[in-house]
């Protein structure tokens, strides 16, 4: 470095290198300039000097000065290594490696740039390498324990355990007797740790058990020693030992559902799906009961019972368990039991429990088989819980009336009005449910969580601004959007995106998806500084977790729903383009002086915006109490205009859903959505690859059926092929066609009727046969109607409830009527259908029922100044608050 420069010059040049490595920027920019002053074509001080520029925000004039250095010295390992390094900063990995590779070519013992280089090539999984790399690293430095253990993970990585296993012992063999000194215990222990749990991985069980009980006295861990220990002797069939080993951690933690899992393994009392016979079932109870006697305080040996339990067992064991929990006054008991209502049975005899104890309750004050009273509270707890019961099983008006009566005995539990908030979004006043979440909010303004409920139940009734400014009573000095996107807070922005969606503004629900998009893409790039944080402090097992959990990232639930939310919109934008949402109702058919009205109203509203913002931004941006003063990053596509001026929408929207397919095959969603893009791009072949994927997954699922009818009509009705790209697509549809079971020799009139009589008691199902009917000849549309209203919604047959149970569900009922509005065309029926659903779901603002706040607000709007009183009651209805009584209470 610096060879070629006078002493003094040199000098200088190893300054720049150290100011970079200490981050005195401009220490080495005032380094560099001296040099450059009497050698202005010194490529290594040029280089030099764009890699600082590039810390200091000065991009495009670092690449200039790096591309100038390299000219004017392409010999030079330094200017190679350093293009390399602007590259990464830009996480341009791929180009970063080429440049690493070119300065290796010049001085290949650089551990610098070998190090440099492997950490790219752990990033971008080049296992092979990167195994390459930390040999070589090895070769050149034997002494340092980084790079034995570097090696080792390289071939652990890709899939070479046995020769990481070797490298391990190799590295163990160079050791004193005497290692590991006091300071580094814990990190050798963790070496020991992750080679036996190699040795494990790789099927050497007898191996890896002996090297556990050698290396006890230097594994720290003692706790992860007794895990893998036990894991091992239950993996080797040495039962006996395992399930002493197994109590012997329940003793130190009784509370751990695993050990219990484990303790059933090893009596060979464990099923996989949780069904058990008769004999397993007594086994099973008779090993909890005595559990239970030696761990009297832990609560998993009292709840795991009642998930394999039946009949006058299970009812015993839950009354055992219920009771202590409502007496104390939990909150999260419902939380805790609801996996029960998926086993057949126990839901009702949940119900008939409770029911029991709450009429218990009122007539004597106590238990049933108790003398002594119970306190007030335990009867508040036992209609809290069957607001909750009811609740789930879609008995609102029940549940409404018990969390009312539970609000009425203690007006000052907040969890009561959260609770009453989620009854009436499931039962379909969402506008009601944001207004209850903010006075649950309103009694404790500093709980987080609470805020949080608040602001997603604003978001659901589409109240985005309000929701807005609630979230940020809880981010820092007020800061709206931009602290909310630096926390990564996914679920504001996924509900945000879906409420945009919702309210046809595509540009803003464009935008939080892509943001969702993005902290994905930051998570990946975080793990970068752990490929050599976790080899120096040897957190190896943990590491190698790590970067396997990277690599199923993609699949999870929040990239899914922003992936799927974002095709979505490029979808819709594709089917109706605008230029802006803004401009989106100019090219309705609106007169002239309509135009002009609401041009006006629209630059009001955005200097209105623009306005307030600019408040906040002087109110957020004063100085702080370290004299600093905060200045508010401005968005220059606040909404999203730009994104939605994209010339291909479709192309756009392949990019995320070959993401989906890749990490969400065994998705529905991702197939539908691959249907739709791929129809819309004439990809035919695409389409029916899409068609079969869906068949696969579920074959009888409306959506489905609905893709398999819509592809072949689509196709009958396209021109005869012409070209021999047209005839080949053909050929493979007709040789096709006979391997679906739902066309074998019918047509797609008759593959309609044949799924119609196998579901003909399903809502959804009738209504996709009513739909392809129409499809498939629109002069059937009376028919498809018919279809659809002659569906009756039938009672499912519960034991002791208190009310019917109806099959229907709300969104179904609400995607019915879209379908009968916009796609059959048919308002009068959708008409009928609307006052009938009013009927099934009286919260429903959707179906303005008669209970809804939306009933209720037109009742205000229409007689509200006349008669205060009614005003009153009926706003009381809508909240159903009793905020009065927090008037004067102090906190």
């Amino acid at each position: 470095m610096g060879a070629s420069l006078p002493p003094k010059e040199a000098n200088l040049f190893k300054l720049i290198v150290k100011s970079y490595e200490t981050k005195q920027y401009k220490k080495g920019l005032k380094a560099a300039d001296a040099i450059l002053k009497k050698f202005p074509e010194h490529g290594e001080t040029l280089s030099m000097k764009g890699l600082t520029l590039n810390c200091m925000d000065r991009k495009s004039e670092a690449y200039e000065l790096v591309r100038l250095g390299l000219k004017n010295d392409l010999k030079s390992h330094v200017c190679w290594h350093v293009y390399g390094l602007l590259y990464r900063s830009d996480r341009e990995y791929r180009e970063a490696i080429k440049c690493y590779r070119n300065a290796l070519r010049i001085d290949p013992d650089n551990i610098e740039i070998l190090r440099d280089l492997s950490l790219l090539q752990a990033q971008m999984r080049d296992l092979t390498g990167f195994v390459e790399t930390r040999q070589q690293l090895l070769t050149l430095k034997p002494n340092h324990r980084m790079n034995w253990i570097g090696f080792a993970v390289a071939h652990h990585l890709n899939s070479n355990g046995a020769k990481a296993v070797e490298i391990l012992e190799a590295y163990e063999g160079t050791l004193e007797d005497d290692y590991p000194p006091d300071n580094e215990r814990c990190e050798h222990g963790e070496m020991l740790l992750y080679k036996i749990s190699l040795l494990e991985e790789h099927g050497f069980l007898e191996r890896a058990l002996e090297e556990l009980h050698k290396k006890e006295p230097k594994i720290v861990d003692k706790l992860t020693y007794k895990e893998q220990e036990v894991s091992l002797l239950v993996k080797l069939g040495c039962l006996e030992e395992g399930a002493n080993l197994y109590k012997a951690l329940l003793t130190m933690n009784p509370d751990n559902y695993r050990y219990y899992e484990g303790l059933q393994k090893c009596f060979v009392l464990y099923s996989e799906n949780g069904k058990y016979s008769s004999d397993e079932i007594d086994q099973l109870d008779a090993l909890y009961k005595s559990l239970a006697e030696q761990y009297t305080w832990s609560s998993a040996v009292k709840r795991i019972p009642l998930d394999f339990l039946q009949g006058d067992k299970f009812r015993e064991a839950a009354i055992s368990y219920i009771k202590p929990l409502l007496t104390k006054g939990v909150p999260s008991l419902f939380s805790d039991l609801s996996p029960l209502y998926d086993h057949p049975g126990k839901a009702d005899m949940l119900e008939q429990l409770i029911l029991e104890l709450e009429h218990s309750i009122r007539i004597n004050g106590r238990y049933p088989d108790r003398t002594e009273k119970e306190p007030p509270s335990t009867l508040l707890w036992i209609l809290f819980f069957l607001a909750q019961h009811y609740d789930r099983r879609g008995q609102y008006d029940v549940a409404i009336s018990k969390i009312d009566e539970a609000i009425q005995h203690t007006p000052t539990v907040i969890d009561l009005y959260s609770v009453k908030s989620r009854i009436l979004k499931h039962a379909g006043d969402l506008v009601a449910a944001a207004s209850l979440a903010d006075e649950a909010r309103c009694m404790d303004l500093a709980d987080r969580y609470i805020n949080s409920e608040c602001v997603k139940r604003m978001l659901q009734a589409d109240q985005v601004a309000l929701a807005e400014k609630t979230a940020v009573l809880f981010t820092k000095d007020g800061d709206q959007h931009n602290n909310l996107h630096d926390m990564q807070c996914m679920w504001y922005e996924l509900a945000s995106g879906e409420s945009y969606f919702r309210q046809g503004d595509l540009g803003r629900a464009l935008k939080k998806f892509l943001a969702v998009e993005k902290h994905y893409a930051d998570i990946t790039e975080d793990q970068f500084d752990f490929h050599s944080y976790c080899l120096r402090k040897m957190t190896l097992r943990a590491y190698v977790e790590m970067l396997k959990f990277q690599d199923r990232l993609h699949s999870h639930a929040y990239f899914h729903k922003a992936a799927a939310g974002a095709i979505r919109c490029y979808l819709k934008f594709y089917d109706s383009p605008v230029n802006s949402p803004a401009e989106e109702e100019d090219n309705t058919s609106k007169t002239p002086s309509q135009k002009k009205k609401m041009k006006k109203q629209r630059k009001a509203e955005r200097a209105k915006k623009e306005a307030e913002e600019k408040n906040e931004e002087s109110s957020a941006s004063g100085n702080s109490k370290f004299g600093k003063r905060h200045i508010k990053p401005v968005d220059p596509d606040p909404y999203g205009e730009k994104l939605l001026k994209t010339e291909d929408p479709l192309s756009e929207a392949t990019k995320y859903l070959k993401l989906l397919q890749k990490n969400s095959p065994d998705s529905l969603e991702t197939h539908l959505l691959s249907f739709e893009v791929n129809m819309r791009k004439q990809k035919i072949l695409l389409a029916f690859q899409a068609v079969k994927q869906l068949l696969r997954l579920d074959a009888e699922n409306p959506d489905s059926h609905r893709c398999l009818i819509k592809f072949f009509h689509k196709v009958g009705s396209m021109p005869a092929p012409v070209t021999d790209a047209e005839k080949l697509v053909w050929s493979v549809l007709e040789a096709e066609r006979p391997s679906i079971s739902q066309l074998q020799e019918k047509t797609l009139s008759e593959a309609n009727k044949v799924f119609l009589g196998k579901h003909e008691d399903s809502l959804m199902h009738r209504v996709a046969v009513a739909e392809m009917l129409f499809t498939l000849d629109p002069t059937e549309k009376p028919e498809a109607v018919k279809l659809i209203e002659d569906s009756s919604n039938k009672v499912v047959p519960t034991d002791g409830a208190l009310g019917p149970v109806m099959e229907w569900k709300l969104k179904d009922c609400i995607v019915v009527h879209k379908l009968l509005d916009k796609v059959l065309t048919d308002q009068d029926a959708a008409l009928r259908w609307k006052v009938r659903c009013a009927e099934y779901f009286p919260y429903s603002t959707y179906f303005e029922g008669g209970c809804s706040s939306a009933v209720h607000n037109s009742l205000n709007m229409n007689g509200g100044a006349s008669h205060p009183e009614i005003s009153q009651s009926e706003n009381a209805l809508v909240s159903n608050g009793k905020l009065e009584a927090f008037k004067n209470l102090t906190i």
